[in-house]
């Protein structure tokens, strides 16, 4: 135990160094864009978010009004990596595992302030896997982790119009039920078997959550307008006490899920298609994932820790007051990256991922 305590603190410390180097870049970045020169936006690997500014989504959101914002996420994760590698053996086996992810979202935001608004999201997840070759397929249903979140402008929109930064700090809540089980038949003429589903198509994490935003957006020149947004939710509990399976329990390691971080970071570019009034076209990367170490606490529990980098285009067309968004992103680099108790075991295990992600939104002021 005392081996597994220094190589623990040895890894969070260097994870930790890495993630400091990330957002000192991260901040570097907005301060240079901001420095620019006509912008705003979460979160995680399950995130909805396609963040352009707000002189592409209808401008700022005045005092005293509302806006409700209803996401679509749709995703089938099929392809296995173990780090950057393919498994390509997985599809000629006809063993791969197929996740398919919807996530509908709903946040409402009021705008307390030119500069203060208050949201809050709440998730609704159908998601269902199994493995190609398998006789079953396990499914789930349900409201997600909860977020509430308060953000501020860091500069008077009155007298910013061109540039501005969104800082935005909440929690997440452990609302959604993170130990779905099915009854299913392994088996022709089996007898039903109860099984606890993978914890990635459970529709919570089993833990709290804290979570940290930034927006920001500068205008380049009369119309093109470049984005930034980035979020990090970090929990610091270990395991959410889910027992995996029966045969888990020989591996004290992973017998339980883990309640693990997660972050998104996306750019891009915004630029009217001049043609059709109220139309903006958006391209960009987008990086999301689960890193192997949290920010706070231990790291123990099954994870399957990663990241999956994009390029986004997207539509945004405002119409009244009402924004409709849609985007579709290609992956071109995807990691499965080794957790904890990989490294103590000197194992590496894999993660399926999907070629594409798409998302929708529609977003009405009042």
């Amino acid at each position: 135990m005392e081996y597994v305590e220094r190589a623990e603190k040895h890894e969070w410390s260097k994870a930790t160094r890495n993630v400091i180097v990330r957002l000192a870049l991260v901040v570097i970045l907005v301060f240079l864009t901001a420095g620019l020169s006509h912008a705003q936006g979460c979160i995680v690997a399950r995130s909805t978010s396609l963040g352009t500014g707000p002189e592409s989504e209808g401008g700022y959101l005045a005092a005293k009004h509302w806006q409700l914002t209803i996401d679509y996420r749709h995703q089938y994760s099929f392809r296995h990596f173990i780090g950057d590698v393919e498994q390509v053996q997985r599809q000629q086996m006809e063993n791969f595992v197929e996740n398919r992810i919807n996530l509908e979202n709903f946040q409402l935001t009021y705008q307390a302030t030119d500069r203060w608004s208050f949201d809050i999201n709440i998730p609704v997840l159908e998601a269902s896997r199994r493995s190609h070759n398998s006789y079953y397929t396990t499914y789930s249903q349900g409201i997600g982790d909860i977020l509430l979140s308060i953000d501020r402008w860091m500069w008077n929109p009155q007298k910013n119009p061109p540039h501005n930064i969104q800082l935005g700090v909440g929690m997440q809540m452990p609302t959604g039920r993170d130990d779905v089980q099915n009854d299913v038949i392994t088996a022709p003429g089996a007898t039903p078997a109860n099984v606890t589903l993978d914890y990635s198509i459970q529709p919570g994490s089993g833990g709290w959550g804290i979570l940290v935003g930034v927006q920001a957006f500068q205008n380049l020149g009369k119309q093109a307008q470049f984005y930034f947004n980035t979020s990090y939710i970090a929990t610091p509990q270990d395991t959410n006490g889910v027992l995996r399976s029966a045969t888990a329990a020989s591996q004290p390691l992973t017998e339980y899920n883990s309640i693990s971080d997660q972050y998104l970071i996306e750019m891009g570019v915004a630029m009217p298609i001049t043609p059709v009034k109220g139309l903006t076209f958006t391209f960009g990367p987008r990086d999301e994932g689960v890193p192997a170490h949290d920010l706070f606490g231990q790291s123990f529990g099954f994870r399957r820790p990663g990241m999956s980098i994009s390029l986004e285009p997207g539509l945004v067309y405002m119409r009244g007051r009402n924004i409709l968004s849609a985007s579709v992103g290609r992956a071109v680099f995807r990691d499965r990256i080794r957790s904890v108790p990989d490294k103590l075991l000197g194992t590496h295990g894999d993660a399926a991922f999907a070629d594409y992600v798409w998302l929708a939104s529609l977003t009405r002021r009042f």
